[in-house]
C-alpha cells in the first residue's frame, strides 16, 4: 500500500490547483483502489497512469477501483499499466485554516468481481413526434445538450438517463460529464435500448468557467489553455460550446482571444429562469459580435432537483438522427432553442424564419427590429444574419433561432 498525508493550506491552491501524488503499480496488478479522505474543503479525485488519463470523479467521489475489465464509473478500465501512477487531487476549495487529507493507494494480483449490473427498465413510451417544417431531406431533432450520470456527479445511470429523455419526446441528449470520457462506450447500447440519440460528451469543467465538448473526440485535457479545447474538439470532428456564461461562480472568466472564440453559446441554461433579464444576450453580443450560435441545456443532474430534460430544448436542423448528424448540425449552426419540446418555437428555414404556435409574440432581429407574429404558422422573410428571438409583449424571451 501507498500512504499520502498531510495538510493542503489556502497558500498551496493558489500556487497550484491540481496536485500529483505518485504511487508504482508493480507488473502482475490485476486492480487498483485509491481512497481519499478529509475534513473541511472540497478535494476533487482523479487518476493518471504511465499512458495518459485515467479518470476523473472531481467532488462526487472518495474511493475509486480500476481493474483491466470494470471500473468505478468516471474511470477508464484497461490494462494497468506498470510504473509510476498519479492520484489527482484538485484543490476546489481549501479554508484559511487548511484542509488535512489522507490518501492510502491499495494494488493487489487479485482480480476484484465486476459489480452487478442493474436490470434494464422497459422501453419507455415517447410522445407524439412534433411536425416541424423543414427542407426537403432534412429534419428537426428535439434535444437537450447538458447532462450528468454516475459517470461525475449525477444520480442515475447512463441507462437511466436515456429512458427519461425518451419519454420526454426528445430525439437526442448530449451525456457531458465533468472531465471525463468513462460514459462514452455506454451510450450506443444505451440509446438503442430507449430509442433516443446519445451525444458523446465531455463537460471541461474549471474554477474559471466550464465547456461542453461534443463528439467522439477523445477526453479533453482540462489542464491546457480553453483555446486548445476547441482546436483539439475541432481538429477530431467535434464542436465546443462556452456554458452558462453567467451562473455564479460557474460563470466563464477564462482568457479567450476572440480568434480561438467558438461560436456555440449555451445562452439558455436552465438558470435563467427570469428570461426577462438580458444580460445573457448582452454578453453573447459582445463574446463574438453578429457570429454566436446559441444552444441550450437543462444541466441535469437528479430527478429530485428542480431541473427537467429538455427545459429547455435545443433543435437542430439534421440530414440524420444520429449523433454524428447532431455534431454536425452544431458545427453549421443549424439551431434554435425553446422552453421545452412542446413550446413554442422559432426555426430558420431556408429564406424564411418560422414562428410556430407563437401567436400574439414579436419576432426581434439581431438590429432591434421588431415584427409582430399574428397567428400559429408565420413565416417572415429572413433578411438580417446572425440571432433571431421571439419574446412576449413583456419582453420575455421564449425562443431562440441561429
Amino acid at each position: 500500500m501507498t500512504a499520502h498525508s498531510g495538510r493542503w493550506s489556502l497558500e498551496d491552491r493558489l500556487e497550484r490547483g491540481l496536485r500529483e501524488l505518485p504511487f508504482e503499480v508493480p507488473p502482475g496488478t490485476a486492480s487498483l483502489t485509491v481512497e481519499l479522505s478529509f475534513e473541511g474543503g472540497v478535494i476533487d479525485l482523479g487518476c493518471h497512469g504511465p499512458d495518459g488519463f485515467r479518470g476523473w470523479s472531481g467532488g462526487a467521489r472518495r474511493r475509486y477501483t480500476v481493474t483491466p475489465d470494470w471500473a468505478t464509473p468516471g474511470y477508464l478500465p484497461g490494462e494497468l499499466e506498470p510504473g509510476l501512477w498519479h492520484v489527482w487531487l484538485g484543490l476546489h476549495r481549501v479554508p484559511p485554516g487548511g484542509v488535512p487529507y489522507e490518501v492510502a493507494v491499495t494494488t493487489s494480483p487479485v482480480p476484484l468481481p465486476k459489480p452487478e449490473a442493474e436490470t434494464l427498465a422497459p422501453r419507455p413510451e415517447r410522445p407524439p413526434a412534433r411536425d416541424l417544417p423543414a427542407p426537403a431531406g432534412w429534419r428537426w431533432l428535439a434535444g437537450d445538450l447538458h447532462a450528468h450520470t454516475v459517470h461525475s456527479d449525477g444520480t442515475l445511470t447512463v441507462d437511466e438517463l436515456a429512458g427519461r429523455a425518451a419519454a420526454r419526446g426528445l430525439d437526442f441528449l448530449a451525456v457531458t460529464d465533468h472531465n471525463t470520457v468513462s460514459h462514452h462506450p455506454e451510450l450506443p447500447a444505451a440509446g438503442a435500448h430507449a430509442g433516443v440519440v446519445l451525444v458523446p460528451g465531455q463537460e471541461v469543467t474549471t474554477d474559471l468557467g466550464h465547456a461542453n465538448v461534443f463528439g467522439d473526440t477523445g477526453w479533453v485535457d482540462f489542464r491546457r489553455p480553453s483555446a486548445d479545447w476547441a482546436r483539439y474538439a475541432a481538429d477530431r470532428g467535434g464542436v465546443m460550446s462556452i456554458n452558462h456564461p453567467l451562473s455564479g461562480d460557474c460563470a466563464w472568466r477564462r482568457p479567450l482571444p476572440e480568434a480561438d472564440r467558438p461560436p456555440l453559446v449555451e445562452i439558455w441554461h436552465s438558470s435563467w429562469w427570469d428570461r426577462t433579464w438580458g444580460a445573457p444576450l448582452a454578453w453573447t453580443d459582445l463574446w463574438l459580435p453578429g457570429g454566436a450560435v446559441p444552444v441550450g441545456g437543462s444541466d441535469f443532474h437528479d430527478p429530485a432537483q428542480h431541473k427537467i430534460l429538455g427545459e429547455p430544448t435545443t433543435w437542430v436542423l439534421a440530414e440524420d438522427a444520429s449523433a454524428d448528424g447532431v455534431v454536425a448540425a452544431l458545427r453549421s449552426g443549424r439551431t434554435s432553442v425553446s422552453s421545452g419540446p412542446r413550446a413554442p418555437v422559432l426555426l430558420r428555414v431556408e429564406d424564411d424564419l418560422v414562428a410556430l404556435d407563437a401567436d400574439g409574440t414579436v419576432l426581434v432581429g439581431p438590429g432591434g427590429r421588431r415584427v409582430a407574429i399574428r397567428g400559429d404558422h408565420v413565416a417572415v422573410p429572413a433578411k438580417d444574419p446572425g440571432m433571431h428571438r421571439l419574446e412576449t409583449h413583456t419582453n420575455e424571451v421564449i425562443a431562440l433561432c441561429g
